[in-house]
C-alpha cells in the first residue's frame, strides 16, 4: 500500500496534468460546434478503422463456413441448371405438340465434401474427401467443383472416399464440344496437370481454339453439359482415322478444396437397361476403367 501511495505522490504532477487535459477537451468539444464536429469525424474514422480490422480478422476465421455455404448454393444452382436442361429437352421433343410433360422427378442430388488429400504429380493420381457411405456417397459417382469435372468416386468408406482423379490415365471421360453432337474420350496423357487429350473424334469435325468441351451425358455418372475445359490445340494423332484435341482443363487440381459428389437417382435403372440391351454393363467410360469406349 505504501508503495502505491509513493507512486501516486511521485507522479502526481502527471495525474493533475491528465485531469486538466481531459477537462479542457470536454469543455472545448462540448461548447464549440466546429471542434465538436471535428472530434466526431475523427472518432468515427478511428472507430471505423478498428471495426474494419476486427471484421477482417473474424472474416478470415469464418472463411471455411462461408466457403461451405457458397458450395451448397452452387450445388443447388447446378441442380436447377441440370433440371432446366432436362425440361428444355422435353419441351423440344414435344414441339409442335401442345401437351406438356409433368415436371420431372429430382434425378440429380449433390453432396458437398472437403478434399483432405490430393496428388497431381503421380502417374496415377487420386483424391480423398471427408464424406463416405454414411453421407450417401457411393462408388461410380461423379465429382465436380465450382470450375469443372474433378473425377469419379472409386473406393468408399464410412466417413471418407477415394476419387480417381481426372489426372489419371485409367479414367476416360465421355465428352463433346458444346453445341455439337460429336463426342470422344477425354484422357490424361500423364504430362501437364492442367491439360488432357480428347480422343476418337471424327476427323471431319470442325473446331476452333477456345471452344468449350463439356460432358456428353452418355453415362449414368455425369449429367450432360458440365464444363470440362476448352480446346487449346490439335494433338498428335496415334490413329489417323480420328481427330485428337488438346484440352485446357478448367479445374485447377493444385488448389482443390471443396467438391460436390453427384448422385444420379436413376443410375441403377439406366445401368440395368444397358445390361439388358447389350448383355453386359457398358458404362466403362466415366467409371474409371481403362480402355472403355464412349
Amino acid at each position: 500500500m505504501k508503495n502505491l501511495l509513493d507512486f501516486f505522490v511521485k507522479h502526481s504532477s502527471w495525474f493533475v496534468f491528465t485531469v486538466y487535459v481531459v477537462m479542457s477537451c470536454v469543455l472545448l468539444f462540448r461548447d464549440n460546434p466546429y471542434q465538436q464536429s471535428v472530434y466526431l469525424t475523427s472518432a468515427n474514422g478511428v472507430t471505423a478503422t478498428v471495426y474494419e480490422a476486427f471484421s477482417a480478422v473474424t472474416s478470415y476465421f469464418n472463411l471455411k463456413d462461408i466457403n461451405r455455404d457458397l458450395q451448397e448454393r452452387n450445388a443447388l444452382l447446378e441442380h436447377e441448371l441440370v433440371e432446366l436442361r432436362m425440361e428444355l429437352d422435353n419441351t423440344r421433343l414435344l414441339l409442335p405438340d401442345t401437351v406438356a410433360l409433368p415436371v420431372s422427378s429430382r434425378q440429380f442430388d449433390f453432396v458437398v465434401a472437403h478434399v483432405i488429400s490430393n496428388s497431381i504429380a503421380q502417374p496415377n493420381n487420386y483424391i480423398t474427401i471427408n464424406r463416405g457411405s454414411a453421407d450417401g456417397v457411393k462408388p461410380e459417382q461423379g465429382v465436380v467443383d465450382q470450375n469443372g469435372v474433378v473425377g469419379i468416386v472409386n473406393v468408399v468408406g464410412t466417413h471418407s472416399a477415394r476419387i480417381i482423379s481426372l489426372l489419371n490415365p485409367h479414367m476416360r471421360l465421355s465428352c463433346k464440344m458444346r453445341g455439337s453432337d460429336y463426342f470422344g474420350s477425354l484422357v490424361w496423357d500423364g504430362k501437364d496437370p492442367s491439360t488432357a487429350v480428347l480422343e476418337e473424334l471424327p476427323k471431319h469435325m470442325l473446331y476452333d481454339v477456345g471452344d468449350t468441351i463439356v460432358t456428353s451425358g452418355y453415362s449414368a455418372v455425369f449429367p450432360e453439359g458440365l464444363i470440362v475445359g476448352t480446346v487449346q490445340e490439335r494433338a498428335h494423332n496415334v490413329n489417323d482415322n480420328f481427330l485428337s484435341l488438346k484440352v485446357k482443363l478448367t479445374t485447377n487440381f493444385s488448389q482443390l478444396s471443396t467438391v460436390r459428389v453427384i448422385t444420379n437417382n436413376m443410375a441403377d435403372e439406366l445401368r440395368a437397361l444397358r445390361r439388358g440391351e447389350n448383355g453386359e454393363d457398358t458404362t466403362a467410360v466415366d467409371n474409371g476403367k481403362k480402355g472403355g469406349k464412349p
